[in-house]
C-alpha cells in the first residue's frame, strides 16, 4: 500500500465519507476549514492518490470526478497484511496483539473467525 501524506490523507478521508464521485471543488468543499488549499493543489493530490492506486477518476463533461478505490477498512487491512509479512513473525505479532486487544477488539476478532469457521 502506498504511504499517505497528512494532505492526501485529509482527502481520502472526504472520499471515503461520499457515496458518489466528487469533483475537485467538491472534495475542497469537504476538507476542513483549518486547510487552506488552492484549488490546484487539491487537483494536484487528487491526481497523485489516483496515480497511486487510491483513488477512482472518471470524466463528467469537461470535469474529473474522484471516488474512494477502496473502503478505509480495506486500505487498513492491507496495511496490516503488509506489516505483519515484513516482521518475519506475523504469529507473534498477532498473538502479541490478542495479548494488548480490548474486549471490544477481542470480540471483533472472534466473531470475524466464528464468521470463517475458524473458532472451536
Amino acid at each position: 500500500m502506498p504511504r499517505l501524506g497528512s494532505l492526501e490523507t485529509a482527502v481520502m478521508d472526504v472520499l471515503w465519507a461520499s457515496s458518489t464521485p466528487m469533483t475537485v471543488r467538491e472534495v475542497l468543499d469537504g476538507l476542513p476549514s483549518s486547510r487552506d488549499l488552492a484549488y490546484t493543489t487539491a487537483m494536484t493530490v487528487l491526481g497523485n492518490l489516483h496515480r497511486k492506486g487510491m483513488a477512482h477518476r472518471s470524466t463528467a463533461g469537461r470535469a474529473y470526478h474522484y471516488q474512494a478505490a477502496s473502503t478505509r477498512e480495506a486500505v487498513a487491512a492491507a496495511s496490516l497484511r503488509e506489516i505483519l509479512d515484513a516482521t518475519g513473525d506475523p504469529q507473534g505479532v498477532l498473538l502479541h496483539f490478542a495479548a494488548t486487544a480490548t474486549d471490544e477488539e477481542s470480540d471483533a476478532l472472534r466473531n470475524a473467525l466464528d464468521r470463517r469457521g475458524l473458532t472451536p
